[in-house]
């Protein structure tokens, strides 16, 4: 099962997770994209199984090999919580909380940066293709290149890459570029992130910068996708909060880059003011590391905002704002996409946000509105939503706003059909089917 692979996945995570002793597919459009390529190449899938201090044999799920990494809980907490998600997640989203630069989690992250390019030597066939994932692994490249020279390396950054000038705050920054430089080819999600990158790459006169290439991600849309619920379905949810007359909905990971409080501040102010009424909103907010300091902080403040809103401006059985701290299925979140007359996407940054593209994928015939922060990455492909400031509570307002008043507007219909069609045609095969023909040619 090992060693003879020509096509590698290497991600911080397997794509199945252990449920009651059986593994289950995971669900993501990374996992649908990919499937299909390792199924054809003979590929295998290097990652995490999601447990510390687990050990497992590679085995196979669905056709595919996966090779497990083992992490002990130390790896856990100074890799993955440390300095994956308490140093660079913030740096990399423009310090919207402080970093922490921690010598100790910087040496556990080059540890299991190795344990990785390890497993993926350890299974890659001669002259095979390696295709590594996002920032927790950004030394892995360069490490196996120097392991395995004969083999043709991919690297897909799925968050922002920051400017240089924010970059030089990183104490390990020439490190991490070394371990990028061994890919043959780079991947961003955004042209602006993108150039960040070889700006940085030009001001040091020791990087040999690799290719590189703008490729932005999709969803699976279509058969087994996303698409619009039924009547039946979209009537269910409405009625079950009674009607209104403006359905809004939030779908995001409880993080503080998404924006939440600011959207719910906004509509806040709006209903103090008078500007919205019979409004529902339905707002889930998956539960994300949350044993980190500034995730507790960020929840506190969105549920004690949902608390006042909802006292202030509910009425018995009928709250405001109906808000779920868990996961919702996918044929669940897609009758709420379908249900919804306008879907809220208001990260403060993102690399990408697969939400919005979700949301659109559900309104073929035009129905709908999305209101979108003009930083998320999804904005330069759907620049027909309703683009607003997140970090001004006015810009906000007057998006929500105007995407109420156009409700069902010829210009409105026009905009979302738009967007709708070009989400169907470059979907998330087409953008591994673009980086890993780009790669071929590196």
């Amino acid at each position: 099962m090992s060693g003879d692979n020509q096509f590698v996945v290497v991600a911080n995570r397997l794509p199945v997770d252990r449920v009651d002793g059986q593994w289950v597919a995971s669900p993501g459009g990374l996992v649908a994209a990919l499937a299909p390529v390792l199924k054809r190449n003979s590929g295998c899938w290097v990652g995490w199984p999601g447990e510390p201090d687990a050990s497992f044999e590679p085995f196979e799920n669905d056709g595919i090999t996966l090779h497990p990494v083992e992490l002990d809980q130390d790896d856990f907490e100074e890799f993955y919580e440390g300095f994956s998600n308490s140093t660079l997640w913030p740096l990399y989203h423009d310090l919207i909380v402080k970093p922490t630069y921690d010598r100790s989690w910087w040496q556990r992250y080059k540890a299991v940066n190795k344990k990785f390019a390890q497993a993926a030597a350890s299974t890659a066939g001669k002259g095979a293709t390696v295709w590594v994932q996002d920032y927790q692994l950004q030394l892995v490249p360069g490490m196996l290149k120097k392991l395995r020279p004969d083999l043709t390396i991919g690297f897909f950054l799925h968050i922002p890459f920051p400017s240089p000038d924010l970059f030089r705050q990183l104490p390990w920054r020439r490190d991490v570029l070394r371990g990028l430089e061994g890919a043959d080819l780079i991947g961003f999600q955004r042209k602006r992130d993108e150039m960040n990158f070889t700006d940085l790459a030009a001001q040091d006169p020791h990087a040999t910068t690799p290719r590189t290439g703008t490729f932005p991600i999709s969803i699976e849309t279509g058969d087994g996708g996303f698409s619009p619920a039924d009547e039946k379905d979209i009537s269910q949810v409405r009625g079950s909060l009674a009607n209104p007359r403006t359905l809004m909905l939030g779908v995001d990971r409880l993080d503080y880059t998404k924006g939440i409080l600011q959207r719910l501040t906004a509509i806040e102010e709006l209903l103090q003011e008078g500007r919205l009424d019979s409004i529902a909103m339905i707002q889930v907010a998956t539960p994300s590391r949350e044993r980190i300091a500034s995730y507790k902080t960020t929840r506190a403040g969105v549920e004690e905002a949902v608390g006042r809103i909802n006292g202030r401006y509910g009425k018995l059985g009928r709250p405001v704002v109906h808000y779920e701290h868990h996961s919702v299925p996918k044929s669940q979140l897609r009758s709420y996409y379908s249900a919804a007359d306008i879907m809220l996407v208001t990260p403060f940054k993102d690399g990408m946000n697969l939400v919005a593209k979700e949301y659109v994928a559900c309104h073929p015939d035009g129905s709908g509105a999305l209101v979108l922060s003009e930083f998320a990455g999804a904005a330069v492909e759907l620049d027909q939503a309703h683009l607003c400031n997140p970090f001004d509570i006015e810009s906000v307002k007057g998006a929500i706003v105007e995407a109420v008043d156009k409700q069902g507007s010829t210009e409105a219909r026009d905009a979302m059909r738009a967007m709708n069609e070009h989400v169907t045609t470059h979907d998330v095969a087409a953008w591994a089917e673009s980086f890993l023909d780009e790669l071929a040619r590196a």
